[in-house]
């Protein structure tokens, strides 16, 4: 293993951390923001498939030198936190054992960010740690913030509902939502480190297309969060890839509930997140290059000439999409600035 006093830790850590699953691209990042995180010690990084090389070596990039392991719940090192980035279904039973050992858990995948058991069945099949299903906090600290600092195990939000949902939050929150549309576009580190022939290059390059088109797994997950926050609304949403490593984008279509003007909708949201440090609201629609790499959500909101609402929420996936939201409510749940570590 590496020496892990040469990260760049400001004085005693606030929390020695555990990434389990580091060799996917989301559990990869969150070890490299661990690792430079001026608060956090990163312990140890596992994998089952590549147990045995070092991080650096799979994603040179990221520039962490140290050796992943295979995970052993049963021989853990000393750590007061992990980051789960597991598949939905294989998380579920490991956030169960950590917790057992009263061990912070940051989970990545969709095992607890639906609060219907019903709902998760249907989309996700038999839940891997029933007794914990409804404990975790939904992780979208722009909305549960209080809640995030009190909480032990915390579900990161999936990436399409992240920028939809931040997208139209000061909408729902006003119950101005009657029926919304959502054409989200992504890049191909979204569809994860596979071997499937639709992200091959040869099928991407100069390319985009919908898929899941009559019904993916986010869209319960968003119809959730915006009747949670007072726009119990119907979602219809259609899911692209696109042919870049990193970004996406929500589009996002909404009949209201009563009119509103352009003027007041954009003054609504700029004073929802004028004091959020990770959502910059535009003056017109955002494009990904400009957040690539950073854990910022970027959003525009105009109003048609037939009433209706376009919302554009922008992220990069893998960073507010997932890791970097993950180490964000991390920091929350430590006591710390959400800042902390993160750009």
């Amino acid at each position: 293993m590496s020496d892990v006093s040469s990260q760049p830790l400001d004085g005693d850590p606030a929390a020695r951390v555990l990434v389990a699953g580091a060799s996917g691209f989301t559990g990869a990042l969150a070890a490299q923001i661990v690792w430079n995180h001026p608060q956090l010690e990163l312990v140890a990084a596992t994998s089952r498939s590549d147990a045995g090389k070092r991080l650096e070596e799979i994603y040179p990039r990221y520039k962490v030198p140290i050796e992943l392991t295979e995970l052993d719940l049963e021989n853990l090192p000393d750590v007061e936190a992990a980051i789960v980035a597991y598949p939905h279904g294989a998380a579920a039973p490991t956030d169960a054992a950590l917790r057992a050992q009263d061990i912070l858990v940051v989970d990545l995948s969709a095992d607890f960010r639906l609060r219907d058991r019903e709902v998760y069945e249907r989309w996700y099949g038999e839940h891997g740690a029933p007794d914990l299903f409804g404990t975790g906090v939904y992780g979208l600290s722009e909305i549960y913030r209080d809640e995030l600092r009190e909480a032990k195990l915390v579900a990161t939000p999936g990436c399409y509902p992240t920028a939809s949902v931040l997208a139209l939050a000061p909408l729902a929150e006003e119950g101005l939502l009657s029926e919304v549309f959502v054409a989200a576009m992504q890049g191909t580190s979204g569809y994860g480190r596979s071997s499937d022939d639709l992200v091959h290059f040869s099928n991407m390059t100069e390319n985009a297309f919908p898929y899941k088109t009559e019904g993916h797994r986010h869209r319960p997950e968003i119809e959730q969060e915006l009747a949670a926050l007072g726009s119990p609304a119907p979602v219809t949403l259609v899911p692209h890839l696109l042919p870049l490593d990193q970004g996406e984008l929500a589009t996002c279509f909404a009949e209201l509930t009563e009119p509103v003007s352009k003027d007041a909708a954009q003054a609504l949201y700029r004073e929802r997140y004028a004091n959020e440090p990770f959502v910059r609201v535009l003056s017109g629609p955002p494009n990904l290059r400009a957040l690539r790499d950073t854990n910022e959500c970027h959003v525009y909101v105009t109003i048609d000439e037939h009433g209706r609402a376009l919302a554009f929420g922008a992220i990069d996936n893998i960073w507010k999409g997932a890791s970097g939201q993950g180490v964000q409510n991390l920091n929350l749940m430590l006591g710390l600035d959400e800042t902390e570590g993160l750009k």
